[in-house]
């Protein structure tokens, strides 16, 4: 049994997408999603219609986009997978670029607007094509899903026009000993193992009992070259590769780049450096260089990966600070990779992980059963594969609270600008946030998704035609956290009484999050017969606010016209409900 089969067997939590665990897991394997459950409610799209797309990834503040076709094989002893499933994706690229939307299935369709409108607008760099199974790679499969590649960029130049910047495609097949390689570089501090030689300016050695480090400046060109080798081998010890360099103010990646490319002098004193995990090192002196064996890059992997991704090699008068460290201890090593793993930009939960909010309501969490609320902090790389059990994830907190206080377009598109604006965080945590109102808050929104996943492993012989108009509704992106929003906004409705702080709102005692899904669920259900009224908000993207407002609106009558026909439902909720008003 390989690495990532063992980690694979103990995820219970998975088990509820059948065939799509295993796709589900490589999702988060790769890209080291927080809150894959979230994730899988809005991008798995496997059905008799799906045109051989099992799953639409779109992630704007990565920018990027995968495209999935998944294999479980019943017997793992064969082989090698199928070849024509990798075909398949020819058929998922030709529907999702080239098709006229109008003639996109249901299931896909608000994918494919999704994804072509982040590809017309810039913001995607890189489209990735998977075959995901449970067998050896082969070059069966290799053959077929270069084809793939081919396909997909032309049909990518097609769709965005011969002046435009077509984004990278990749065709992968992701089986055995891609998954394996995966989850090595999630847990396995130093992958590139061979020995490496950089011309220094010279610089000291610090030793300690169970460590010792050399700090000096290397050449931005070295960085240049190691990445155009290794790529994301490099960064084996760091939570996350190379981010990418979107040109967004917010993003770090695109002042790298400019200051290594336009201003090289002065990379030094603008940059704050490199964490380099080494095997050994050796100083020549007579020669000033700099030998090492083995290296993972545990922070820096921004800065490598913007100089990495330079249209040219950098002047030879940018350097950048670098300290290489050389360790025995196990225990060490795992703390070095924790604590230098706390910068990466795109963890926006990382810059509030100390503020006195976050500390406040990790300490309150500390009373609510079964469930681990780490406030922004991330663990080391062992915690993104040991997943904390029953963990409360700060993204989907963030995205819960925004939903339910009316900002669905937020929370769907901009879930880092949660934690990285301030006038958007101080709205969300402050000392009006309370643990209890965020259980309420996040149990709503997973109890709107386990609606949406019911009604999608139902056969359709078993779902009646509104069942059917309310999953049609929430195959358009976003529409979970819509919904969520939708009912938030109705709840004096379902209280029959005014409700003038919405923070103060709680479950009676301190519930666990998965008791409190389970209050929900009539509301949800009651809700989910006036999803029609939501429609024009999310038919071509959740994007606008006043399509929102509009759309919530005319809910919120339907759900107030029906409330007496429904008051024996909203009094049973209500009575579960917390509802005095803070002081």
């Amino acid at each position: 049994m390989t690495s990532y089969d063992t980690a694979f067997a103990s995820r219970a939590d998975l088990e509820q997408y059948g065939s799509n665990a295993l796709l589900m897991f490589a999702l988060e394997l790769r890209f080291g999603l927080e809150d894959i459950h979230t994730v899988a409610a809005d991008a798995l799209t496997d059905g008799s219609d799906d045109k051989k797309c099992d799953l639409i990834f779109v992630d704007l503040d990565e920018g990027v986009a995968v495209v999935a076709q998944g294999f479980q094989a019943a017997d793992p002893s064969k082989k090698e997978a199928p070849a024509n499933k990798a075909s398949d994706l020819n058929t998922a690229a030709g529907w999702l670029l080239s098709r006229d939307v109008n003639d996109l299935p249901a299931r896909i369709r608000p994918a494919a607007i999704q994804l072509r409108s982040a590809l017309e607008d810039g913001q995607i760099q890189t489209i990735h094509f998977w075959y995901v199974h449970n067998l050896p790679e082969s070059p069966n499969v290799s053959s077929e899903l270069e084809t793939v590649q081919r396909n997909a960029y032309a049909g990518l130049r097609h769709l965005l026009g011969a002046a435009a910047k077509v984004p990278d495609v990749t065709a992968v097949e992701v089986g055995r000993g891609q998954l394996d390689e995966w989850y090595k570089t999630r847990t396995t501090p130093i992958l590139v193992t061979d020995q490496l030689s950089v011309s220094v300016p010279g610089g000291y050695e610090i030793e300690s009992t169970d460590w010792s480090a050399y700090v000096t400046a290397v050449p931005a060109k070295w960085l240049y070259t190691l990445f155009e080798k290794y790529k994301d081998e490099l960064f084996s010890a760091n939570v996350r590769g190379y981010l990418g360099s979107r040109k967004a103010d917010a993003n770090i990646n695109s002042g790298i780049k400019s200051t290594a490319g336009g201003d090289p002098v002065h990379f030094w004193v603008y940059n704050n450096g490199l964490t380099i995990l080494t095997h050994k090192f050796e100083y020549n002196s007579d020669d000033k260089e700099l030998v090492v064996t083995g290296l993972s890059i545990v922070n820096g992997a921004q800065t490598t990966g913007a100089i990495g991704s330079l249209d040219a090699t950098p002047d030879d008068s940018a350097m950048v600070p670098a300290r290489f460290v050389r360790c025995q201890s196990g225990e060490v090593v795992t703390r070095i990779i924790k604590y230098n793993n706390s910068q990466n930009q795109v963890e926006a939960p990382d810059f509030r992980s100390g503020d006195e909010v976050q500390r406040r309501l990790r300490e309150e969490f500390r009373s609510v059963p079964s469930v681990t609320y780490l406030g922004g902090r991330r663990g080391g790389y062992e915690d993104r594969i040991k997943r904390p059990p029953n963990l409360l994830p700060s993204d989907t907190a963030g995205q819960a609270l925004a939903s339910f206080h009316g900002d669905p377009v937020v929370a769907y598109n901009e879930k880092s600008r949660i934690w990285v604006s301030d006038t958007l965080y101080s709205r969300y945590f402050s000392e009006r946030t309370t643990a209890r109102h965020i259980v309420f808050a996040y149990s709503l929104l997973r109890s709107v998704e386990e609606k949406k996943r019911l009604l999608a492993v139902a056969g359709k012989e078993e779902l009646t035609e509104k069942q059917e108009k309310v999953l049609q509704f929430f195959r358009n992106r976003g529409a979970t956290f819509l919904l969520t929003a939708a009912i938030g906004s109705a709840l004096e409705t379902v209280v029959g009484r005014p409700i003038p702080d919405r923070f103060a709102l709680a479950f009676k005692g301190n519930l666990a999050p998965q008791d409190a899904v389970e209050l929900w669920t009539p509301i949800v259900t009651v809700a989910t017969a006036f999803t029609d009224r939501l429609v024009p908000a999310v038919e071509r993207g959740l994007k606008s606010a006043e399509l929102v407002s509009s759309a919530v609106s005319d809910f919120s009558s339907f759900m107030d016209a029906t409330g007496e026909a429904n008051r024996t439902v909203y009094d049973t909720f209500a009575k579960h409900l917390d509802l005095r008003v803070r002081r």
